[in-house]
């Protein structure tokens, strides 16, 4: 099978999540501060006890940081959330160009937003 078949089938599989998270994107939108820095708490304590990045945790961690980004209000907590979503993004970007490697860790997450 030729790359661009294969990355076509993870851009079709990134937004079937992403219509799927739907419901997510709608119950984040609604949050306030304080339940979006909860959410982020449940959203760590959840990474950590998987140990690796899913797709689905990749895309709901996007729009969770993207809205913490936006409702932040210090300069820290706008660049925390800004790093963290990057970097969900960028691994979104390898998981296209590939697939089958191996998703990071929990260290390499600690290592890369700090």
């Amino acid at each position: 099978m030729s790359s661009n078949v294969i990355q076509l089938q993870r851009l079709r599989e990134i937004r079937q999540y992403e219509s799927e998270d739907h419901a997510y994107k709608a119950r984040i939108l609604v949050m306030d501060k304080l339940e979006l820095l909860e959410e982020m708490i449940q959203f760590q304590e959840e990474r950590k006890k998987m140990g690796k990045l899913d797709l689905s945790m990749m895309t709901r961690g996007k729009i969770l940081f993207h809205a913490l980004e936006k409702n932040a209000e210090t300069d820290e907590l706008k660049l925390l959330t800004r790093s963290y979503r990057k970097h969900l993004e960028y691994e979104m970007s390898e998981y296209l160009k590939n697939p089958s490697a191996d998703r990071p860790s929990d260290q390499d997450w600690d290592d890369e937003v700090q």
